[in-house]
């Protein structure tokens, strides 16, 4: 179906790698430059040297060997701190990214939370009108009794007792009420798993690699997501094979899978059009690859990638949205979190006009195994 490959992701780097090895090529740059000072000296050719010449050869070596080494360990210095603050600068748009998606979900959630405790409210008002009518019955029902025991006023009690029955609608009610309750726990139920899920996804790993299932991660990550596709398209989760457990951040992977099924959704977003095209189909597949690996497709019949733009994907801070509307850290993210901290990898094939599938391939022992 797809028939456009993202350049070899073996090869492929991420924008912040090449900063660091920039930084540290430069490092080793500096370092060679004493070195070469040094090789000069040792080098040059003493019998064609008077002592003067040598000596002010040594003098003038020594001085830029000195201010070489000074110059070394300055650089050193910074190139050091810049990877350092590289390196708290990597981390800290993770966290800001984590805390974007949170916050664009928000509202989605507190819809998916609204809805179902509205119709709880109102099935529960229902109930306990309901629950005053048969209440008002049962008063009349013991009145029959009352009535039933001296004889004589049996008849009379009886017609008034049928008169209430038929006026409190309790046929109506004897349909009605099961299935209103019955609702009301699908509605709890519901909110009960959107919670779980918002808890689920929010929980951080602390660094710590552990086994993850990846299928309940994606129920779990597909639930948070609900608002940004339900609209749009329909989603399906499906299991190719038997599917080990996977090492890794969980948190981080929750995050990545979030950020594709998200895009995914806004590429369907961007092709739906009333009465011509309303709705599209995101699919998540977990599968098992070559007994090492577990690879996750994301995949949509959205509008594709335009081949402008292939290379730059990945790239932090690329967008094509609007300003405002997204910050260009969602697939650099998942680039960083796949391959930089799980030794994966991370590609896509794509067609303009037909769809998009990101495949991710993360090693079962979380890329830690030598």
């Amino acid at each position: 179906m797809l028939n456009q490959a993202h350049p070899d992701p073996s090869t492929a780097r991420a924008p912040a790698t090449d900063a660091i090895d920039v930084l540290q090529r430069k490092l080793a740059a500096r370092d060679k430059t004493i070195h070469v000072l040094k090789r000069r000296v040792k080098e040059r050719d003493d019998s064609l040297a008077t002592p003067m010449t040598t000596l002010e050869q040594n003098i003038a070596l020594g001085k830029v060997v000195a201010m070489k080494t000074q110059q070394l360990s300055e650089e050193r210095r910074e190139l050091q701190e810049a990877l350092a603050e590289l390196g708290r600068t990597q981390a800290m748009l993770l966290q800001a990214q984590k805390m974007e998606s949170i916050g664009q979900l928000a509202a989605g959630v507190a819809h998916e939370i609204n809805t179902p405790t509205q119709y709880v409210r109102d099935n529960v008002e229902f109930v306990s009108k309901a629950q005053r009518m048969i209440a008002t019955l049962v008063e009349a029902a013991c009145t029959l009794a009352d009535a039933a025991e001296p004889h004589e006023a049996t008849q009379a009690a009886a017609v008034a007792f049928r008169r209430q029955l038929k006026r409190s609608k309790f046929g109506f009610l004897q349909e009605q009420v099961p299935a209103a309750l019955e609702q009301s726990l699908d509605g709890l139920r519901r909110i009960s798993r959107i919670v779980g899920a918002m808890k689920e996804f929010s929980h951080p790993s602390a660094g710590e690699k552990e086994q993850v299932d990846l299928h309940a991660l994606a129920e779990t990550t597909v639930t948070v997501a609900r608002n940004e596709w339900k609209y749009v398209a329909s989603l399906t989760i499906r299991c190719e094979g038997e599917l080990p457990p996977v090492c890794c951040l969980r948190d981080e992977i929750a995050q990545m899978l979030l950020n594709l099924v998200v895009n995914a959704a806004h590429a369907i977003k961007d092709t739906l059009e009333p009465g011509v095209r309303e709705s599209g189909r995101i699919e998540i597949v977990l599968a098992p690859y070559e007994d090492t690996h577990v690879d996750i497709r994301v995949i949509d019949d959205g509008g594709g990638i335009p081949e402008a733009v292939r290379e730059k994907v990945f790239d932090p801070f690329f967008t094509t949205k609007g300003v405002g509307d997204g910050t260009g850290q969602g697939l650099a993210i998942v680039y960083s979190t796949v391959v930089d901290k799980h030794g994966g990898v991370v590609f896509f094939e794509t067609e303009v006009g037909t769809g998009t599938e990101f495949v991710v391939r993360l090693p079962i022992d979380g890329g830690d195994a030598s």
